[in-house]
């Protein structure tokens, strides 16, 4: 996330919460020194995983959508460093396991939230958010998709980590296929005219997949840099030999002239290292 000039990162290392590192060009960070979201803060003991924060100006609060004990939540704080704190301590979905849940405000100002259910493997759904952007409409449910394409099926059924943008009056909404422990976890992208769907798969999926000399790449989210690159952050594993500790990488997104236009990602990855 970018704010005032800073950007900073979410992860999920820590056992009791949420860590926070912040950058000033994206390739060296700093960890800084308190969690942004404690354990004690906020429903869940552990299995605290995929944090996305975002800044909403009309509420002049930051807003943190993650998942503990395989459940989605939302905590919320003045600043970006934290604390992020649940004033109602409990899951989003009680009744139900579900995971990465991720913040779309459309162009008409209507909150939605993408998150994956443990429902035919794992597969990715939407909904509307009430005002709060706290509460979800659970009238308004819907499917978006599933394990479709042959890339997909290595191990196990998993479209998982949704994330969308809007380009040219077209929604993207970007997942993962595979276990994030298999090395062929990749990042494909479906596209579709309403933020509800129906979604077709890009036909040339992965986008990403072992790209350079990584392998594991996926959960990706995405934002504007300091000179409004569409940017693209995921993971990897440690190594060719080791899946931890997964690093974080960066890379670049761009679109294709066509009529219907291709996401693309591009140019170096960017290897962030810690101060």
């Amino acid at each position: 996330m970018l704010h005032e000039g800073k950007y900073y990162a979410y992860g999920t290392k820590a056992e009791n919460g949420i860590e926070v590192y912040t950058s000033d060009d994206l390739k060296e960070w700093t960890k800084e020194s308190s969690l942004a979201l404690k354990s004690e803060d906020s429903w869940g003991d552990r299995w605290f995983w995929a944090p996305e924060v975002y800044y909403i100006k009309e509420k002049n609060k930051f807003f943190m959508y993650y998942s503990a004990n395989e459940h989605i939540c939302v905590a919320t704080s003045d600043s970006p460093l934290g604390p992020f704190v649940q004033d109602k301590k409990e899951p989003m979905l009680p009744d139900e396991k579900a995971i990465d849940n991720s913040l779309f405000i459309d162009s008409d100002g209507k909150p939605y939230l993408y998150f994956d259910r443990f429902n035919d493997g794992l597969n990715i759904w939407v909904a509307g958010l009430q005002d709060d952007l706290l509460t979800i409409d659970l009238a308004s449910m819907k499917p978006c998709i599933h394990v479709s394409q042959e890339w997909e099926t290595v191990w196990p059924r998993v479209n998982e980590g949704a994330f969308v943008v809007k380009h040219k009056d077209l929604y993207y909404l970007t997942y993962s296929g595979n276990s994030y422990e298999s090395q062929s976890y990749g990042v494909g992208f479906a596209t579709s005219k309403s933020v509800n769907g129906p979604w077709t798969k890009y036909d040339k999926n992965p986008i990403l997949q072992m790209p350079e000399d990584l392998v594991g790449v996926g959960h990706s989210a995405m934002f504007k840099d300091k000179d409004g690159k569409l940017r693209i952050v995921f993971h990897a594993h440690h190594s060719k030999d080791s899946i931890h500790p997964r690093a974080m990488y960066i890379a670049e997104v761009t679109f294709t002239n066509d009529s219907m236009p291709v996401m693309k990602i591009t140019g170096d990855i960017i290897r962030p290292k810690l101060k």
